[in-house]
């Protein structure tokens, strides 16, 4: 039996933060804590969401590091307790979103975060308790605002998702005003990780008609705007169709991920620096060319309908047109060519071979890979 459940309240619009009073009142949040980082507070960006509050009481939190962890949750908790707090506002990026969904669990449920882990059994003890949730991303890639699940580096170093409906934002306001000034290199990653999401789901085996409906159209939008909105920051309609994509592959990705995000999640649980669109952006290659002779994939004519979506001369079904276009895209985008150039040995491949085979996003690729497969994928990420 296929399951399917298409998923929040969403505002995508130039100005749509202005929405924020409306959606918090809708929720029944009266203080809100807000959760964001330091450059998206230092970039301005922050203070156009206070100002949309209008003066509502609120508490912030906005020290939210790059790949949350569950010590800057527990921090982010005492703050809300503090101020007796009722909901969440989350503003940033997907590292803001997932904190503020960490702190949504841990306000409101008991033990440490890894009791409510996935892979720990742990989805079932979320419970309708979490603390309310509006998400206001300020980047286009994660789509988290839109998404049941959030990414915490647990205190015994693992990175571990955490999956419940409960989680999901009861309202996603998506103001492409809010990311022109991303720098070019974030926009870049931050826009591969989108097209990433957009691809892997797609690449899912599971029955999912509308999803995939859905990524493909994120792909299209998202493979023919990622550049101009890389070269121009202030290309309003590009930061449009990037924000589409970004929301699109999350709505999508209820389906399932693979192998792209089992590796890059344990990488950056291995090295908590890397930022996680990048190396989405290097793993795909790899792992298109690995999913290309699964039996669902051939059946469904999936590379070539991906090809199709990006634009591409016709895909023979080897995942050699779809890499290729993929790395190329990584190179002219100006990002890194492979992992060595983030400073990344062999030595660590053992260690996160070990975690992507542990990873939720694992089972769910349209090839069960071995480790022996997983080290290929490193290898030709190089």
């Amino acid at each position: 039996m296929a399951r399917i459940f298409y998923i929040t309240q969403i505002e995508i619009d130039h100005g749509a933060v202005r929405c924020l009073p409306q959606e918090c009142d809708a929720a029944r949040i009266r203080r809100p804590l807000l959760v964001t980082d330091p450059g998206v507070r230092a970039a301005g960006v922050f203070d156009r969401v206070v100002q949309a509050l209008g003066g509502q009481a609120h508490a912030v939190y906005d020290q939210t590091p790059s790949n949350p962890t569950e010590a800057a949750v527990r921090a982010a908790v005492e703050v809300f307790k503090r101020d007796r707090c009722d909901g969440l506002i989350a503003v940033g990026g997907g590292s803001s979103i997932d904190l503020a969904k960490g702190v949504a669990i841990a306000a409101t449920h008991d033990g440490p975060m890894k009791t409510y882990a996935t892979i720990e059994g742990g989805s079932p003890k979320i419970t309708a308790a979490v603390a309310p949730l509006i998400a206001v991303p300020t980047t286009a890639g994660t789509g988290s605002e839109v998404a049941r699940g959030a990414i915490v580096i647990v205190d015994d170093g693992r990175k571990l998702g955490f999956h419940s409906w409960h989680l999901v934002p009861k309202a996603a306001i998506l103001d492409p005003e809010l990311t022109l000034g991303l720098p070019p290199l974030l926009t870049a990653a931050t826009g591969m990780d989108a097209i990433a999401h957009c691809m892997e789901t797609f690449m899912a085996p599971a029955v999912n008609p509308p999803a995939d409906g859905i990524a493909l159209d994120g792909l299209q939008r998202g493979w023919g705007h990622i550049e101009r909105a890389t070269r121009n920051g202030q290309d309003r309609d590009a930061r449009w169709q990037m924000m589409s994509a970004s929301m699109q592959g999350a709505m999508a990705f209820q389906k399932g991920l693979g192998c792209v995000h089992s590796l890059s999640h344990s990488l950056g649980g291995v090295n908590p620096k890397l930022h996680h669109g990048t190396l989405n952006a290097l793993f795909l290659p790899a792992v298109v060319h690995f999913n290309a002779s699964a039996e669902s994939i051939q059946r469904d004519r999936r590379l070539q309908r991906m090809a199709q979506a990006m634009g591409l001369a016709q895909e023979d079904g080897t995942g050699q047109t779809v890499a290729g276009a993929i790395r190329d895209m990584n190179a002219r985008l100006g990002l890194p060519r492979g992992l060595a150039a983030l400073g990344v040995a062999p030595e660590v491949f053992d260690r996160v071979i070990a975690g992507a085979m542990a990873d939720h996003c694992h089972k769910t690729n349209p090839r069960l890979a071995s480790t022996d497969d997983y080290r290929r994928m490193l290898h030709e990420s190089l």
